[in-house]
């Protein structure tokens, strides 16, 4: 195991600029997940970590070791990718064992270390079948055993559930984060999909632009984010945003909605008021608005709210018998509301 720091990191593609100045720190046995819209630099920035790209500014180090010129195969590193990368000619055993191999391991150390590995990750009776006679999450675990029995210093992943079906990415979630738990391995992560990095991860880095703009444990990133495009982005569904002016101790939207303030927060001018949808109760007696849409799922209903062109999405665990037309009523939790300056969108101080 070992602590990963990145340090003004930058990356040019000739006059184009993919990251503009990253830092990170990582704690040893840490598992951090990047996450953010596609073309933010995440990937990029994994796979100059793991070697694959040449780094334009800054330095990388891997327990305490500068690695900006090592190639890949000195970092002590292990990466899974998107798409397996398996051998199709392998079987699952020679697949698991061919970074030993490489390394001249002794027999006896290849098996126990793939039998190790394979026994984590339920792969035993697998061991003699090629990947093509494997489903998708087998072929995964196959990526994710051929990493373990390395033993490396830091695990990297490359959005590798990107390619199962929803059921099975959540099943594997829940595998990849048991094994980190298991074995306590440095790991970066990488993904595009807010859930996993919130319930995977003891530390979320959100990026936009080839830039960090804000990091912290997942619940502090959920509670209070530092600009609207983190509280958008954190989230399913995600936050509502209504743009407004403060008045006479409350919040009047553009929509013509009176909005009930946080406390400590009597101000003036402009703002957008911020609500998480699981924070938009439905009331007797509140703000009225139109219900356009109802979704339940069984355990929840999720309800879009339209008040003149604007809608608000309240999500509810009650059976709603509210019909597409109908007029109800709702109040946002005040105490969890959130304001943002309309100019820079950065989260206003209470």
């Amino acid at each position: 195991m070992a602590s990963v720091n990145i340090s003004n990191v930058q990356k040019s593609f000739g006059p184009v600029d993919i990251l503009k100045g990253v830092s990170i720190d990582i704690a040893d046995g840490e598992f951090v997940t990047l996450v953010g819209p596609s073309g933010c630099g995440k990937s990029t920035l994994l796979r100059m970590l793991a070697g694959l790209e040449k780094i334009s500014g800054g330095t990388m180090s891997i327990d305490g070791a500068v690695v900006n010129d090592l190639p890949p195969k000195d970092r002590d590193i292990a990466m899974v990718f998107q798409s397996y990368a398996l051998y199709p000619h392998m079987t699952v055993r020679d697949n698991m064992a061919f970074s030993l191999k490489m390394r001249s391991a002794k027999s006896a150390e290849i098996d126990q270390k793939v039998g190790h590995a394979a026994g984590i990750l339920g792969l035993t009776p697998m061991l003699d079948r090629f990947p093509r006679q494997l489903s998708g999450g087998q072929r995964q675990r196959v990526a994710m055993g051929r990493a373990i029995v390395r033993d490396p210093k830091v695990f990297l992943f490359d959005e590798p559930l990107s390619n199962l079906d929803a059921k099975l990415r959540v099943a594997m979630r829940g595998e990849i984060k048991e094994l980190h738990q298991r074995l306590g391995t440095t790991t970066v992560y990488v993904t595009h999909d807010q859930i996993e990095a919130m319930t995977m991860a003891s530390k979320v880095v959100v990026m936009r632009e080839g830039r960090v703009e804000q990091i912290g444990p997942p619940l502090e990133l959920y509670d209070n984010p530092c600009n609207v495009f983190v509280a958008g982005f954190i989230g399913s569904p995600s936050m509502n945003f209504l743009p407004g002016r403060f008045e006479g101790g409350s919040f009047l939207a553009d929509c013509g909605l009176t909005l009930p303030l946080p406390p400590g927060n009597p101000k003036e001018g402009r703002a957008v008021y911020g609500i998480r949808p699981e924070h938009c109760r439905l009331v007797r007696e509140g703000l009225a608005v139109m219900v356009a849409l109802v979704e339940p799922s069984g355990s929840e209903t999720q309800m879009v709210l339209r008040s003149g062109t604007q809608d608000i999405v309240s999500v509810v665990h009650e059976r709603v018998s509210a019909m597409p037309g109908d007029f109800i009523h709702f109040l946002p939790d005040a105490a969890s509301a959130h304001l943002f300056d309309e100019a820079t969108g950065a989260r206003l101080p209470a």
